[in-house]
């Protein structure tokens, strides 16, 4: 099926922060860097240009660099299963056809893991309003079967979470994904980050880098157009 953007929009930049930001140090030992702040659009954006991510720590904003980051390798992905291709065929991927539902399915409300609160979910909905964060979604004739959410800034996508209501629905849409920002072009240096390696993602291809590689990654993706 073809990919097709729901809304395309230009996004614009927010109001400047508040906050002063650093860079995790290549040397910081740890994943967790600082905590605090908000989850205001221009203090996200920030924090993703300088290789952060936020989640809930005990009540607080916690900003996570890891040193050891999971990022697809775009310029050598490969469907990794016969069932998995047979799977990207049968559904329909699209681009913020149902952000907010994509968002809610990631969310696992009750489950222990869960980590997609309210102030998540309400800072990535702004994010996505303003045109910065993006859902892809795989679709069959029952609806929304599954996607993954995430931030595009430039030559980044920083996917946060995916979730899937039917068989292989989030990893066809995954590869929807790569699909997209490969033909965007120059995928040797688009950075498609997965957080932390997990034997899932292991599985669909993901790969470890240190923390000073993906900040290497990170600057040169920056300088390039969004695929999304």
């Amino acid at each position: 099926m073809v990919l097709y953007r729901h809304d395309a929009r230009m996004p614009g930049e927010p109001q400047p922060i508040e906050w002063e930001l650093r860079a995790a140090p290549d040397d910081h030992d740890g994943d967790l860097w600082a905590a605090g702040a908000d989850l205001a659009p221009g203090t996200l954006l920030a924090a993703y240009r300088l290789a952060l991510f936020p989640m809930p720590v005990r009540g607080t904003i916690g900003w996570f660099s890891p040193a050891r980051r999971a990022v697809f390798p775009l310029e050598a992905f490969a469907v990794p299963s016969r069932s998995l291709r047979r799977a990207r065929r049968r559904y329909e991927i699209r681009v913020d056809g149902a952000f907010e539902a994509v968002v809610a399915g990631c969310a696992r409300p009750g489950e222990p893991e869960s980590w997609i609160d309210g102030p998540i979910t309400d800072a990535y909905v702004r994010l996505h309003d303003l045109g910065w964060a993006h859902s892809v979604e795989a679709w069959d004739d029952d609806g929304l079967a599954g996607g993954l959410y995430g931030v595009s800034i430039g030559g980044l996508f920083a996917a946060e979470s995916m979730f899937h209501a039917r068989t292989d629905a989030s990893k066809a849409a995954l590869v929807g994904l790569v699909e997209l920002l490969t033909a965007a072009g120059d995928p040797d240096g688009r950075v498609l980050d997965a957080q932390w390696l997990t034997p899932h993602l292991e599985t669909l291809g993901a790969v470890e880098i240190t923390r000073a590689e993906y900040r290497v990654r990170l600057e040169r993706a920056l300088e390039l157009d969004a695929a999304l």
